[in-house]
C-alpha cells in the first residue's frame, strides 16, 4: 500500500490529462485519471484520491455533477477539488460555491508546473 499523494484527472480532452498525468507523476504523485464524468465518478470511488482535477464540460456527466455526487459520499467530502476548465469562472454552474471547491484554474492561463505548485500548496494547507 503506497503513501504517495493520490491525484484524480477527470479530463475528456487525452492529451491534457496526458500532460497532467505525466506532470504528476513524474512529481511523485500516483495518478489515475478518467475521460468522462460518469468514469470519474466511478474511478474516484475506487480510488479514494487526496486531489481531484475536474474538468467542467465533459461527455456522461459535467464536472459539477461528478462533484456533487462524490461530496454526497463521506469519502468524498475531504478530498481536495481543484476545477481545471476552459470555461470563465463566470459561466460556471453556481452549485460550484456550496461544493467546496479549493480553486478555479483556466487551463489557458495556467502551466502544468503552475497547477502542481496549486496542488503542493493545497496539501500543505491540509496538514
Amino acid at each position: 500500500m503506497s503513501n504517495r499523494v493520490k491525484i484524480a484527472i477527470i479530463e475528456d480532452d487525452l492529451a491534457i490529462a496526458q500532460m497532467y498525468r505525466m506532470k504528476f507523476e513524474n512529481e511523485g504523485f500516483e495518478v489515475s485519471s478518467a475521460e468522462n464524468g460518469l468514469m470519474g465518478v466511478q474511478m474516484v470511488e475506487s480510488f479514494r484520491p487526496d486531489v481531484m482535477l475536474l474538468d467542467m464540460m465533459m461527455p456522461e456527466m459535467n464536472g459539477d455533477e461528478v462533484l456533487a455526487r462524490v461530496r454526497k459520499e463521506p469519502w468524498g467530502k475531504d478530498i481536495i477539488v481543484m476545477i481545471l476548465t476552459n470555461m470563465g469562472k463566470e459561466e460556471a454552474p453556481s452549485i460550484l460555491d456550496k461544493l467546496n471547491v479549493y480553486t478555479y484554474i483556466v487551463k489557458a492561463e495556467m502551466t502544468p508546473k503552475q497547477v502542481a505548485e496549486t496542488v503542493k500548496k493545497a496539501l500543505a494547507e491540509e496538514k
